[in-house]
């Protein structure tokens, strides 16, 4: 098995309260295509339901897709920025044409630019309460994740170490 290769990302799925406002946001908003909807009315175990399954294309043909379950709540819990959020990749002009773009959406709570060294960052609150952030990297981004230089191995030993101490 030490052969398998992961190939990429093919969709990272949440939950939304409402398709029509999160389609708003991802494809009006955003810019990503509503590329596939899929009506779920039998689970894989037999039992009926009723839900929507929406997919939204990110540029590197992967999705973010959003499952509608009106039959079950849905009881978003609001979560720090640590707990969870979904990072997006941009470039640098289109980081900044989201900026202005989000400065006159103050619906979407945007936050930033911030500067974090690798990338430049703006974050948003999607209707469903997610943080998505548009990053940008830097010049210093490909050297800073490279592992054979940033160390992050023995970042994370002393981190454990100081940890259990």
């Amino acid at each position: 098995m030490s052969d398998i290769t992961i190939h990429g990302l093919h969709h990272n799925a949440y939950r939304c309260r409402d398709t029509e406002e999160t389609r708003a946001f991802y494809e009006d908003f955003l810019g990503l295509p509503l590329s596939g909807a899929l009506r779920i009315e039998t689970t894989i175990t037999g039992r009926g339901t009723d839900v929507l399954h929406s997919f939204f294309r990110l540029g590197d043909g992967s999705f973010l897709a959003f499952f509608e379950a009106p039959d079950r709540p849905f009881e978003f819990k609001k979560q720090h920025d640590f707990d969870l959020h979904i990072a997006l990749r941009v470039d640098a002009e289109t980081l900044a044409a989201y900026y202005d773009k989000g400065k006159q959406h103050p619906e979407w709570k945007m936050r930033g630019i911030s500067d974090h060294g690798f990338i430049h960052s703006i974050y948003f609150r999607d209707p469903n309460g997610y943080v998505i952030e548009l990053t940008a990297p830097t010049e210093d981004h490909d050297a800073e994740m490279d592992p054979a230089t940033n160390n992050a191995r023995a970042i994370v030993d002393n981190w454990t170490r100081r940890k259990s101490s």
